[in-house]
Formats: C-alpha cells, structure tokens, sequence
C-alpha cells in the first residue's frame, strides 16, 4: 500500500465485514512528540478470542474466501519498520479497536494520503453506518460525523453523490485548515 489511507480503509472493512454499525477514526499527527497515531475503533462483533493473539499473522483470517489475511500484517509491519507498534483490543459483541504508532519523521512513514476520498468511499458503501472522522494536528482537532451530517440533510440520503463530494470537500478543506491555521500562528509568533 502507498499510502495510509489505504490501510485506514483496510481496517475500516474489516469493522464492516463485522457488523459495526459505528466506526470511529482518528488521525492524530503530533510532530512534537514525533508521532502519528492512527486508530480505528468499532462496535462490531470483535475479534474471536481464538485468534486475537495472531491477528498479526498473515495467516490468521476469519475469511472463508482465501487463507491470508494481510491488512492488520502489513499495517503492524508498517508500525514496526517506523519505530512504533500496533495494538489491538478487542471483546467479543463489544468491537474491537486497532491503535497504530509510526515516528511521525521516519523516512518509511507513508503519507496519510487521500483519507477524505476514503471516508466518502467507505460512506457510499455503507451509508447506515456512524462514521466519525477525526483529525488531529498540533493539539487542533476536526470532527466530521455522518450523523450530524445526516440531520442537516432533511431526507437526502448521504450517499447522494452531490452529498458524497461536498462530505470529501469538507473533510479537505477543513484538515488543510488545520495546517494553515497552525502556519499562520508560527507566523504570528515570529
């Protein structure tokens, strides 16, 4: 995969894949601290506790259509080559939550990538699910919430492809908002 996004909607399908009805994603970029974190919780059915210790393994799949799963192992991999780790917590009927760090400067970080093009992808495959999308920069946060979104459409479904492309606006707009409104304050500061 080139980029995070790519993983992010990876992980996203799994949660599908087990029923959540609610996903929650954050991309917490911390420079500071030298961290990206990226996580994705759901309230799916979980991981079976049979398998939760080598959900890492490309081996380990609860699939019946092939016999590897590889999106958990190249994300861990990922983690590790950059310095971080991945958590996975996970009960059974209650979801599951992966947590991935990477050092935010190592040179085999990916970018983050087209995540607004993902949400509005994950969106018009699964229009009844609670998607929240958080974005973190420098302690500044964005939240994008398909139910919000959803009672401000009096009836219009969200899978409206209008709908779709101003939701992927938005998210756009307001993450490079976050970088600019950080810039202009180190300019400030100057």
């Amino acid at each position: 995969m080139k980029e995070l996004s790519l993983h992010i909607l990876d992980i996203v399908q799994n949660s599908i894949r087990a029923e959540a009805n609610w996903i929650k994603v954050i991309v917490d970029e911390d420079p500071e601290s030298n961290w990206l974190t990226i996580s994705i919780e759901d309230n799916g059915k979980g991981i079976p506790e049979g398998i939760k210790a080598t959900v890492t393994n490309p081996f380990t799949t609860t699939r019946t259509l092939r016999k590897v799963g590889l999106g958990l192992p190249l994300f861990s991999q990922l983690c590790v080559e950059c310095e971080g780790e991945l958590k996975v917590t996970s009960e059974e009927g209650k979801g599951t939550c992966i947590i991935g760090k990477l050092r935010y400067d190592h040179i085999d970080r990916l970018p983050i990538g087209d995540v607004a093009s993902t949400m509005k992808t994950l969106i018009l495959a699964k229009s009844d699910i609670h998607y929240v999308y958080e974005h973190h920069y420098r302690k500044q946060i964005f939240i994008c919430d398909t139910e919000e979104i959803k009672g401000m459409l009096e009836g219009v479904p969200i899978q409206d492809l209008e709908i779709l492309e101003w939701v992927e606006n938005f998210i756009k707009n307001n993450v490079e908002a976050l970088y600019e409104c950080w810039k202009n304050s180190v300019n400030i500061d100057k």
